[in-house]
């Protein structure tokens, strides 16, 4: 039986984009002078309205999405993925209060990774099939693993998941490349040797 290529899947804010970065300073440039400096994108549910207005306002923007710069933790990881023979397919959440962001992250794919490159933008990354998932975000990556007991995440680490740790997920920080790649080559391994099996 000629197996497909084994899947992996990209997220790509804080994963292949450096949206943290984008963000933050765009959320300083909008601040008055008598506010408190922001140092972190705050994430929990108790975010001030008026900080949520101003991040809702500059992604709302496409030419934002579009213009996010890479980053490098992800591309690293993109290139494991390449040299082991993986298809590599772009997952992403499409934001639901912010649906130019949906077309402003394919013109960052074409732009940065090629128009011809897979992608898919859901709004429950759970539902795709892959051997490999690439993601920073903790709850997007205990809701995937819970459908894949022998699915690998490999997540690029950021402030936001610090503390994170699940028996499949290796968090990479750029020091333990080796790693990532001994792990993504075994996950390649099992499932060119699994037959039928492999393929769920």
């Amino acid at each position: 039986m000629n197996l497909p290529p084994p899947v992996a899947l990209f997220d790509l804010d804080g994963t292949l984009c450096d949206y943290d970065t984008a963000l933050l300073v765009r959320m300083q440039n909008l601040q008055a002078p008598e506010e408190t400096p922001i140092k972190e994108i705050p994430r929990s549910d108790n975010i001030p309205s008026y900080l949520s207005s101003r991040m809702n306002l500059i992604r709302s923007n496409e030419a934002w999405w579009e213009g996010l710069p890479q980053f490098k933790l992800g591309f690293d990881v993109w290139g494991v993925a390449l040299v082991l023979g993986f298809r590599r397919v772009i997952l992403t959440q499409g934001p639901k209060r912010s649906p130019i962001s949906w077309s402003g992250k394919k013109r960052w794919v074409d732009k940065n990774l090629g128009v011809d490159t897979d992608m898919i933008i859901t709004r429950d990354k759970s539902l795709v099939y892959g051997k490999v998932l690439v993601d920073d975000y903790p709850d997007y990556i205990e809701e995937w693993l819970k459908w894949r007991p022998r699915g690998l995440v490999i997540m690029p680490a950021g402030p936001h998941n610090r503390v994170f740790t699940h028996s499949q997920v290796v968090r990479y920080d750029g020091n333990n490349l080796a790693r990532v790649s001994s792990e993504m080559e075994r996950v390649r391994n099992e499932y060119l040797t699994g037959g039928v099996e492999a393929c769920q």
